[in-house]
């Protein structure tokens, strides 16, 4: 035979049971904002990037700027295009190190700017479109490994600076140029001269040389004090991504900008899903009716509390139900009404005068059946051995009475 366990009051989580949950997510969340003010104060200095003149860092290219500086060339760093077409005039030379992130607007500007006005321009690792705009007829091959190479070209530059590290993009041409510091057969430093306008092309295929941890070896920091102070005046443009004129005026909208196959996979996949989602929403038969709620052994339920009771450390918890059942046990055995029995003035003296002959009459009853919750697992088992030898002998005595007065 089964019955339904009690009615036991809501387990609610203790103070000790709540920090230990949440110690783990809360120490994780100190250790990131200790990080984040940790990074914050490291990096509140000004930072600069790759290849800006200003930057000390392994990829920055400040020693280089420092070696211009002290040979009476002025460096003018620039960042969009407008500025460097405007810096970048007569006897001037203009460095874009990064001529790749310009949108062709910004090439063709910048091009027809300065392609009038004598100087030099130096492009660093320049691919197809920047090549189309600042010297056509050359095309870009594909990149080889930087290394140490020897110039192998009667530019004088080149072959004052001798032996330098390049490698990277190549290039091919079939007029009239300086083809240096080869790869492959292709050379890695490419010079395009301009007789007419006064304004050469330097097309460099790497920019390590520019390095502040590669200045110092082997001829780099003579091929590019060379190569970059021909003139009193170099422009070093670094290329924005926020750079208002990079904006396009044909901005397309986002399914735009998904190639058509990507489009077509999407398309098949949403179908795909719809039909898996048809598939699980059909009903596979009526629906089974089941009497709520369901009847549980009630020793089941029982040890199913005990060990939430003991998982969250609830000793108050257990004992308050311990002492609860075991007034509501003891209260029709001694004549006391169920809704006394959880009153102490009315429920101890009827205890009281029921086990006065009792061996264990002097228990304190009040600590037993309404003191304070246990402190520990060994004292919340004492308790329970204390509250089913105290039920017991009253139905001993009960039963007792019962077999004296066979009419009562």
């Amino acid at each position: 035979m089964t019955t339904a366990a009690p009615e036991t009051p809501a387990l609610a989580p203790t103070r000790h049971g709540l920090w230990l949950r949440s110690r783990g997510p809360l120490l994780a969340l100190l250790l990131l904002v200790v990080s984040g003010v940790i990074l914050a104060a490291l990096q509140s200095g000004e930072q600069y990037g790759r290849l800006d003149p200003r930057s000390t860092d392994r990829t920055g290219s400040a020693a280089l700027a420092r070696l211009l500086a002290a040979r009476g060339i002025s460096t003018h760093v620039v960042t969009t295009a407008e500025e460097a077409a405007a810096a970048a005039g007569p006897r001037t030379t203009l460095l874009v190190t990064d001529p790749d992130v310009l949108t062709d607007a910004q090439l063709t500007g910048l091009h027809t700017a300065t392609a009038h006005t004598p100087g030099r321009t130096v492009l660093l690792g320049a691919g197809s479109s920047a090549l189309e705009a600042f010297a056509p007829g050359v095309q870009a091959e594909p990149s080889s490994a930087n290394s140490v190479r020897r110039p192998s070209c009667s530019l004088p530059e080149a072959r004052r600076a001798g032996s330098a590290l390049l490698g990277g993009v190549r290039y091919a041409t079939s007029g009239d140029a300086d083809r240096c510091y080869p790869s492959g057969g292709r050379p890695t430093l490419l010079r395009l001269p301009a007789p007419r306008t006064g304004r050469d092309t330097v097309l460099l295929g790497s920019p390590d040389l520019l390095y502040n941890q590669r200045l110092a070896e082997d001829g780099n920091a003579s091929l590019a004090l060379q190569l970059l102070g021909t003139h009193k005046h170099l422009v070093w443009y670094l290329p924005s991504l926020s750079d208002p004129s990079s904006a396009r005026n044909d901005q397309r909208s986002f399914f735009e900008l998904i190639p058509s196959g990507w489009r077509w996979g999407l398309l098949q996949l949403t179908f795909a899903a719809l039909c898996a989602a048809l598939w699980r929403a059909r009903r596979l038969g009526p629906l089974v009716s089941e009497k709520l709620p369901v009847t549980v052994p009630a020793t089941e339920t029982t040890e199913g509390h005990a060990r939430l009771y003991e998982q969250a450390a609830a000793r108050d918890r257990a004992s308050d139900v311990l002492r609860s059942a075991a007034r509501t046990r003891i209260a029709p055995l001694i004549g006391v009404p169920l809704a006394h029995a959880h009153t102490p003035d009315v429920f101890l003296p009827a205890v009281h005068a029921q086990v006065a002959d009792s061996p264990g009459a002097g228990t304190d009853l009040h600590a037993l059946l309404f003191g304070p919750a246990p402190t520990d697992d060994k004292a919340l088992v004492h308790l329970a051995d204390q509250l089913d030898a105290l039920e017991s002998s009253i139905v001993s005595q009960e039963r007792h009475a019962s077999r004296e007065h066979p009419d009562r």
